[in-house]
């Protein structure tokens, strides 16, 4: 309980300040959301970047796949990164900004005609990490300019693990039949394992 002192001393608090504070920083949070940026980084340092940005507890994608690789002398199936230097963060620009500032690897990238960052929708991030987190052996990954996806059929897929997911249906390099393909549009690309063609409707 407070006493008689400590309840004539409470008038004295000054919470209009603390209000004046929150109010100022109030609409720097209010206005930022969260987006996804396609970064590099430079040297291989992907996985520096991983760790560093869960230190900083801001999302954080690598597209994987497995490999034969060299360890100690001998082949091991190890996990790897399917395109070196690339990675998504999750995250405010103000947040992205301040881990930024902390290390010379980490750069956005940007689009080549507008020289803009490269941010992704969050519907267009979360179906490729539906697939891509997967790290299914069968998925084929592309650069944007090894597919011409205008020449494809937009699908939607009807049935199974990716129900709901639309993609472009087309004819890729190294597969015998066509794959739906899941992009991030400027960035990569990834063909998904054979579905069959009752569980594909085009979208109209």
């Amino acid at each position: 309980m407070e006493t008689d002192k400590e309840l004539a001393k409470s008038p004295e608090k000054t919470p209009e300040k603390v209000s004046e504070k929150a109010l100022e920083q109030a609409p720097e949070k209010v206005s930022e959301k969260a987006v996804w940026y396609a970064m590099r980084a430079t040297y291989r340092r992907e996985p520096d970047a991983m760790r560093l940005l869960e230190e900083e507890h801001l999302g954080c994608f690598v597209p994987m796949q497995y490999k034969i690789v060299m360890k100690r002398g001998k082949k091991v199936r190890a996990l790897v990164p399917v395109v070196h230097n690339l990675l998504f963060v999750h995250a405010c620009p103000s947040d992205v900004k301040r881990v930024k500032s902390k290390v010379s690897y980490l750069q956005y990238i940007t689009d080549t005609r507008s020289g803009r960052k490269i941010t992704i929708p969050d519907v267009e991030m979360q179906r490729f990490i539906a697939v891509a987190g997967t790290y299914n052996d069968h998925l084929l990954y592309f650069q944007p300019d090894e597919l011409n996806l205008s020449k494809g059929t937009r699908v939607r897929i009807t049935g199974g693990d990716f129900e709901g997911h639309e993609g472009v249906f087309l004819k890729v390099k190294g597969a015998r039949d066509r794959r739906v393909v899941i992009a991030v549009q400027g960035v990569i690309a990834v063909a998904m394992a054979t579905i069959h063609p009752d569980l594909i409707e085009v979208i109209k």
